[in-house]
């Protein structure tokens, strides 16, 4: 049996825990904040969409960077996995609209009290308020953690760092991984703040369209005519620019693009229609109200407040009767709805950001096993890692996924080094 410390009782370092506890080993977390999963409690809005139900294979195709590297987490901890796993514990879950899962109570209190009860069971010991200063590793071995209160030392045989990244600071992640991870030789990507929303040039026009939210909408963003991202969804106004779903998925395909230069958005505020069944059917709307002005004649169209919006855009003015308007006009209001334009020039920070872009080099870590490959016994599970992937229960997956395997990968378990790991998963849901 070997002792394993991990570092961080959120999503990754909780299910790492409850791997390595399933095999046999002694495990402890040590928790900076006073109660584990603190961000795990504001996912999806304090609901948690704890995974996505799709073919476990699909998994690969929402995550943006080093999808290949998941191969070996997705197929020994998979999705299918996560929600039986939720469910042999105590929290029942259902799936909703594009496969995104939730518990049954839309509670994400709930996700955390699963794990918290199946910790209890398997004796792991949960050390809160007890941030970790450094690591202790001798000949390129781990050996320990050193911790802040009172320099007391911790000896252990694995260490498993899962504290997170950057992304919403107030929770506790605050980039200590990275620094751990550097200490020890290994070397960060880019870091930059992912599916977080847009701020953009056109502040009054969003401002007078703040709390609007769009659905089922296209969005294309281009850097020059090169298209960077486009997708189907939902979007949201806001004081300082767009989110929304869609919105937040396309931050972490263009991250690095909008570092360097200001990129465009277009939105196709009527995507099911092609220009041409667009005209028609504004003709067939200004037939049945051609006595009325513009301004009073697209609510059929578009919602209340996007209405003065989209006149100003089309250069026409909205107190022309519709039944002036001409052709020509009738085309730039038609390419006002099918190509809203707005001119992205930034994202908003961290403390906005469901997660971080970049982290450790995944070529120095084990994809077998999360292990470090510059120094034994050193693992990492997690956001820490240079893995992301869209919104949808993608990311949390990678974290579950990740954490079990490391939490499984720690050698001189009971089970010996090449079993354990269906019977840790009975253990678990049981």
């Amino acid at each position: 049996m070997s002792k394993v410390v991990i570092i961080g009782g959120g999503a990754a370092g909780m299910m790492a825990a409850v791997s390595a506890a399933s095999v046999g080993h002694q495990v402890q977390i040590y928790e900076k904040n006073e109660k584990l999963g603190k961000k795990l409690y504001i996912t999806g809005k304090g609901r948690c969409n704890l995974t996505n139900a799709c073919d476990t294979q699909e998994l690969f195709e929402h995550v943006n960077h080093n999808a290949k590297f998941l191969y070996s987490c997705f197929y020994t901890f998979s999705n299918q996995d996560m929600i039986a796993f939720m469910e042999k514990n105590g929290c029942p879950v259902k799936t909703e609209r594009g496969g995104r899962v939730f518990p049954v109570s839309d509670k994400s209190s709930d996700v955390i009290r699963a794990l918290s009860r199946c910790l209890n069971k398997l004796g792991v010991e949960i050390f809160l308020q007890e941030e970790v200063a450094d690591l202790i590793q001798e000949s390129g071995h781990m050996t320990g953690i050193l911790l802040k209160k009172g320099d007391r030392r911790v000896r252990a045989d694995a260490v498993i760092i899962a504290c997170g990244g950057l992304s919403y600071p107030s929770t506790g992640s605050t980039g200590d991984g990275y620094a751990f991870a550097r200490r020890m030789g290994h070397t960060m990507t880019e870091l930059s703040p992912s599916l977080v929303p847009f701020e953009v040039q056109e502040l009054s026009l969003v401002q007078a369209l703040q709390g609007l939210s769009l659905r089922n909408i296209q969005v294309r963003v281009q850097k020059g005519s090169r298209i960077k991202y486009e997708a189907f969804g939902e979007m949201l106004f806001t004081h300082f620019g767009v989110s929304g779903p869609v919105l937040l998925s396309a931050s972490s395909y263009v991250a690095k693009d909008l570092k360097k230069e200001a990129l465009m958005l277009s939105v196709d505020l009527k995507p099911a229609l092609t220009t041409e069944q667009l005209d028609a059917r504004i003709r067939r709307d200004f037939e049945e109200r051609k006595n009325k002005q513009l301004k009073n004649a697209l609510d059929q169209l578009l919602p209340l407040k996007l209405i003065p919006v989209i006149i100003e855009k089309s250069g026409i003015a909205g107190d022309k009767p519709v039944n002036e308007i001409t052709r020509e006009e009738r085309q730039r209001l038609t390419a006002a709805m099918k190509d809203f334009r707005l001119t992205l020039t930034g994202l908003r920070d961290y403390r906005e950001a469901i997660i971080t872009q970049g982290g450790v080099s995944v070529r120095e870590v084990d994809p077998h096993t999360m292990e470090s490959r510059k120094v034994k016994g050193l693992y990492f599970a997690g956001e820490v890692l240079d893995l992301d992937a869209v919104t949808g229960g993608f990311n949390l997956q990678i974290a579950w996924s990740t954490g079990y395997l490391a939490g499984l990968s720690v050698p001189g378990r009971q089970n010996g080094s090449g079993q354990g790991m269906d019977e840790g998963k009975e253990k678990e849901r049981g």
